[in-house]
This record gives structure tokens, sequence and C-alpha cells, in this order.
């Protein structure tokens, strides 16, 4: 079972692929996805990251929470089941 990351804080101009990136180093990333609004299309400002094992998740939260990407300060964590 995959091990889905939330990650709040991004720059609005971030992409899909550079949050692939700026996680790869950590594990193989299954997903990236960048949540845009639905009327204009642009970023709100948070996204999702999956990798394929809990140590890769655990190993990006540890080293990317509270870093910088882009000019922001991101935070990550584990992402939560909508309720």
């Amino acid at each position: 079972m995959a091990f889905k990351l939330f990650v709040g804080g991004l720059p609005f101009s971030t992409t899909d692929d550079e949050l692939q990136t700026a996680f790869a180093d950590f594990g193989t990333v299954a997903s990236a996805k960048v949540i845009t609004d639905r009327e204009t299309g642009r970023s709100r400002g948070f996204g999702f990251v999956e990798y394929e094992s809990d140590d890769e998740g655990k190993a990006a939260i540890d080293g990317l929470d509270g870093k910088e990407l882009g000019g922001r300060t991101i935070h990550v964590s584990q992402a939560r089941e909508r309720q």
C-alpha cells in the first residue's frame, strides 16, 4: 500500500514535475500532484506525494518538513483520509 503525504505551503508556481523532483531524493515517488482550483486552474498552494514504502515517506517528512521550496517554507505530513 502506498504512503501518501500532504504538502502544504507550496509556491503557487510549483508544477507536478517540480514537486516530484523535490521529493525524489527520498525514494521512488509513485505520484505527485499539485491541487488546482477547478474554476481558475491556478494552484491552491498544496499537493500530495505518494511513495511505494512507508520508510521512504517517513524519510521525506523528516527531510523536508519546515524546509524551503521555491522561496516558501513547506509543511509535510502524512495525509489523512477525508471524513
